[in-house]
């Protein structure tokens, strides 16, 4: 068995002490704009994700606003969705929240894609029938009133 041990020697200048504070100082920093950074990107995520769900739900016909949509998001309880046009933001919502936070983990197959199908209907009383599944018939569009 052999063992090689090495001795090292280091003149701590002021160059390399000036050097060495320099790095600690942009360390600090940079962890203080990553956490400014992160806080700015979940707010843009959540801007986007309900500008998203408002847009795609009034292509089906939906009413609801952006704002409305936020709110409904914010106060969501499976008991409130009396309308279908709530009962579709809140499925659409947790659609993309499973796809945000497991896009890694998701195979894009046709199993993955009925899933996801089945999580975006999973409220939708009124389209029960084909959640997860395709359909079998047209395609109807008519808003709720």
């Amino acid at each position: 068995m052999s063992v090689l041990i090495h001795t090292l020697h280091l003149d701590l200048d002021m160059k390399l002490l000036t050097s060495l504070s320099k790095i600690d100082r942009f360390d600090a920093g940079w962890a203080s704009i990553e956490k400014r950074e992160s806080f700015s990107l979940l707010q843009l995520k959540a801007i986007a994700t309900i500008e998203s769900i408002g847009a795609s739900t009034r292509i089906e016909g939906s009413l609801i606003t952006d704002d409305e949509v936020a709110l409904l998001i914010e106060q969501f309880s499976s008991a409130t969705l009396d309308k279908r046009d709530e009962q579709e933001v809140i499925g659409y919502y947790e659609a993309m929240d499973l796809i945000t936070e497991n896009y890694k983990e998701i195979d894009i197959s046709e199993n993955q894609i009925k899933f996801i199908h089945h999580v975006l209907l999973k409220y939708v009383e009124k389209d029960q029938w084909h959640r997860g599944s395709y359909k079998q018939v047209s395609n109807v569009v008519a808003a709720d009133m």
